[in-house]
């Protein structure tokens, strides 16, 4: 009878520990919020400054504090939006107009919110969640301004980013933690071309291309509710 009662409560017991684990499954109507730090790395290409031959511009990277939220639509297609607390990028010349005296040029800020369907392939109930899928970017730049460095050989500077529209491709992985709390690293690729505008007294009006084109990845944790 004692043998019968023990294989009953390890049965029973089994069965709690398998329903928790499903129970920490993404399902339809569930929302996920991540965050974490997050990286955008210009790919970038770009056109030649004031006409000088192979004096294209370099985007630096920048780090802050990613945020997302999804709403999952059904067990496997989740709808994303990515925020973020401003990225500050400085844009400086090549080796081509650093022998001209100028080196950094200008800095800018941005803002990427990104919306994105996503795929969850994998079985609700799995523990490793992975996901990939794609939608629009829309980035707007703000805070501009030259650099002393670059004043210093054209003058006083204006400087103006165009905002920019782009494809957006995602990648990421959720492992799961517990019920509500999942590990999550996650990857973009963002399609963002700009056309930045350098009014200076002493050169006149200078424009330059600029196709950033960046990847973007973050870390971080995830919460389910």
């Amino acid at each position: 009878m004692k043998s019968t009662l023990k294989s009953i409560l390890f049965a029973t017991t089994a069965a709690t520990l398998m329903t928790s684990t499903s129970a920490a499954a993404y399902e339809a109507g569930d929302f996920i919020f991540r965050a974490g730090p997050t990286t955008v790395s210009p790919n970038e290409d770009s056109g030649t400054v004031a006409g000088i031959p192979g004096s294209e511009v370099r985007v630096d990277d920048s780090t802050q504090l990613g945020l997302t939220l999804t709403y999952m639509y059904s067990d496997h297609i989740g709808f994303e939006l990515l925020a973020a607390t401003p990225f500050d990028h400085d844009i400086s010349g090549n080796s081509v107009l650093a022998a001209v005296g100028i080196t950094d040029i200008a800095s800018s800020k941005q803002l990427p919110p990104t919306l994105t369907v996503n795929y969850y392939p994998a079985a609700p109930s799995s523990k490793i969640q992975p996901y990939f899928g794609a939608g629009i970017n829309y980035t707007v730049f703000f805070d501009e301004d030259a650099d002393s460095a670059f004043e210093a050989v054209a003058g006083s500077t204006d400087v103006e980013l165009d905002d920019s529209w782009g494809l957006a491709l995602r990648a990421g992985v959720d492992y799961q933690l517990s019920d509500k709390w999942a590990l999550n690293a996650g990857l973009w690729y963002i399609d963002i071309d700009t056309e930045a505008t350098l009014k200076t007294t002493g050169l006149g009006t200078i424009k330059v291309d600029v196709d950033i084109d960046p990847y973007v990845y973050m870390v971080g944790l995830s919460y389910k509710f």
